[in-house]
């Protein structure tokens, strides 16, 4: 009788569970599209990268409500800095290793439709290497953070100010000049052209009309999902490491397919993603030891045992090869392909994360030989540089004059 009882409540919880997910999921979808619509108007107002920037703030919204849950639980609860360092690693993790080839194949399939050929690389701007150029720093910062073994709030104040340096230097980056806005999907081109006071209305309307609803639906919708997840027998570790970050991640992955079928788009799409990259690495990261410190009344900070130094560490790797392929301001199929593989390899055959952490080495240090023999070039130091010259000081001279 008592099984009977349990398995009546249990499908219940797991009906409920699909009940809320019916109407949570368009709601996400709606938002997504909404805050994407806002975001590729205001790259012809705000530089591009900003306009990025402000749209993944309010798509990672779910993603740090559920982080600073986490953390904040994390010193009442067994094993809580474990499912901190899981939701932080698998978000990245999952961001990369599923989100950059999401975008290449879904613009490779848009490409043979129209082409009838396949496509070989997704082409940056040259201002995407701003972006590029901002994921290495963090990274960097993380090797001191993992040799130490902690994460303290001093740490989230260093990558705090990654992010605001990072910031200011896209604020600087003028906008998109309109070539043909008949060219451009509705409802851009009609945002576009409209009398500029209408203009900012419409695109901050949209913009926060997206994030409230994200705000109001994301909580119900990883509940209801996480429920049905327990309830077909998925592990609680499983679900924060990978479910629960695929879920508030959705709304990126919205954006990316968007505008990735466009062909166009994609290269907006590709940095759409690294943008949400190196928010988790600067500000969700920083955040984490905060929360924990209000919530564990003391200031040592989070520890990391040897398990999370390992699931740091291949994440890392995962993220610095994500940027050593970057540097030629390129993503070919080759590299799509291997993230992908890489990624999924090791979340299906968990066991081999430590082997996989060597095969990341090796791929990194092929990579790097690969520039001094010059069948690559890091093309973003010099854009970087070039960019910085000739847009951030030049404008800064300008204004002193």
């Amino acid at each position: 009788m008592k099984y009977f009882l349990s398995l009546v409540t249990t499908s219940a919880k797991a009906a409920s569970s699909v009940l809320n997910a019916l109407w949570t999921f368009p709601s996400i979808l709606i938002s997504a599209l909404m805050i994407a619509w806002a975001a590729e108007s205001a790259q012809f107002f705000l530089s591009q990268g900003l306009s990025l920037a402000i749209l993944a703030w309010i798509q990672t919204l779910p993603e740090f409500a559920v982080e600073a849950v986490i953390a904040y639980e994390a010193p009442r609860i067994p094993n809580g800095i474990s499912l901190v360092s899981a939701n932080l690693t698998g978000s990245l993790r999952l961001l990369m290793g599923f989100g950059w080839p999401l975008i290449f194949f879904t613009t490779f399939a848009f490409y043979y439709k129209k082409y009838k050929r396949f496509l070989k690389e997704i082409v940056l701007e040259d201002e995407h290497s701003v972006e590029v150029m901002g994921l290495l720093f963090p990274q960097l910062y993380f090797i001191f953070i993992i040799f130490k073994g902690t994460l303290n709030i001093l740490d989230g104040i260093v990558l705090f100010m990654f992010y605001f340096v990072y910031i200011a230097i896209l604020q600087k980056i003028p906008p998109k000049e309109i070539e043909n806005p008949e060219e451009e999907e509705w409802p851009v081109k009609k945002i576009v052209v409209m009398e500029k006071r209408k203009r900012i209305f419409t695109i901050s309307a949209l913009f926060i009309a997206g994030a409230t609803v994200i705000m109001f639906t994301a909580e119900p919708f990883l509940h209801s999902l996480k429920s049905l997840a327990l309830a077909i027998g998925v592990s609680e570790y499983v679900f924060i490491q990978w479910l629960a970050p695929f879920l508030s991640e959705f709304p990126e992955k919205v954006s990316a397919v968007y505008w990735a079928r466009k062909i166009k788009g994609a290269p907006m799409a590709f940095m759409n993603m690294v943008s949400s990259n190196i928010n988790q690495w600067t500000m969700l990261a920083g955040m984490i030891p905060i929360v924990y410190a209000i919530s564990s009344k003391n200031l040592n900070g989070v520890p990391f045992d040897h398990h999370q130094k390992i699931e740091l560490i291949l994440t890392l790797l995962q993220s610095f090869l994500g940027f050593v392929f970057l540097l030629n301001l390129r993503f070919s199929f080759y590299e799509a392909l291997s993230v992908l593989f890489l990624w999924g390899y090791q979340f299906f055959v968990p066991s081999s994360r430590e082997e996989i952490i060597w095969v990341y080495l090796l791929f990194i240090v092929i990579e790097i030989v690969f520039w001094f023999t010059k069948k690559r070039k890091p093309l973003a130091f010099k854009k970087f540089y070039k960019l910085w010259k000739n847009k951030v000081i030049a404008k800064d001279v300008s204004l002193l004059k």
